[in-house]
Formats: structure tokens, sequence, C-alpha cells
């Protein structure tokens, strides 16, 4: 099993917004970080899951954690349904990746077991403002 821990990181104005990924089981350790521009941060932590969801898929399709600390992110994902359309394209995006595991949910996590995640999305962030 994967797990996919997500963060992302939010500051400015106008809002600027990195990503933090960070991967680990099945012999996989990968820390990945992105600046993603100007957005808001419920559309950063979205693309985050996005790109977590796209960097598992090239890795396995087996079983799939993602944990989040975004409750937002974490509801709408179970739910399959958000009511704000800013947000809808980026989860339909990611529920079709999903499709492509054996096995695929999402935990919501306190900021404190997220720190990996955290700190890359808050480098990226720092490296571009």
């Amino acid at each position: 099993m994967l797990e996919v821990f997500i963060d992302a990181a939010t500051a400015g104005s106008p809002k600027v917004s990195a990503v933090g990924i960070f991967i680990r089981g099945e012999g996989h350790l990968i820390k990945q970080n992105e600046f993603v521009g100007e957005m808001d941060n419920h559309v950063a932590e979205f693309t985050a899951l996005v790109k977590g969801l796209q960097l598992a898929a090239e890795l396995t399709t087996e079983m799939v954690s993602i944990k989040s600390d975004s409750q937002v992110v974490v509801d709408a994902f179970e739910r399959e349904f958000i009511k704000n359309p800013k947000y809808k394209p980026l989860l339909e995006e990611a529920l079709i990746l999903s499709k492509s595991f054996s096995h695929c949910f999402i935990k919501w996590i306190p900021d404190s077991q997220n720190r990996a995640a955290h700190d890359l999305a808050g480098t990226a962030l720092r490296s571009n403002i």
C-alpha cells in the first residue's frame, strides 16, 4: 500500500500557492513539491490531491491511502461531491484518477501528522515569493 500525504501552502496578495506530496510504501520514499501559482488555498489543496494521485498512479495500481489535513478535500472526496463550482473540475479529475487503483481512500489527519508534505509545500512557496 502507498501512503500519499498531501498539503498546500498559500501566501501573499494576490494569493500564490505551492503543493507538497510525500509518498511512502511499497519500497518508495518520494518527496515532491511544486509552485502552482496564483490560487486560493482550497484550490491548491485540491491541486495537491490531483498531483498526489497522478504520482501514485505512476507507482502502483493497487491500494492507495491519501492523507490530508484539509477537511474540505477529505469530505468532498469521500462524498464524491462538492457544491462550489470552483473546485468541481479538480474533484472530478481526482475521482477519475482514483478509479485506476484497486482501492483508494482518504483520511483526514491533523497538521502534526502531515509535517513532511507541509514542509515540502512551504519550501516551494518560500522559493517563489
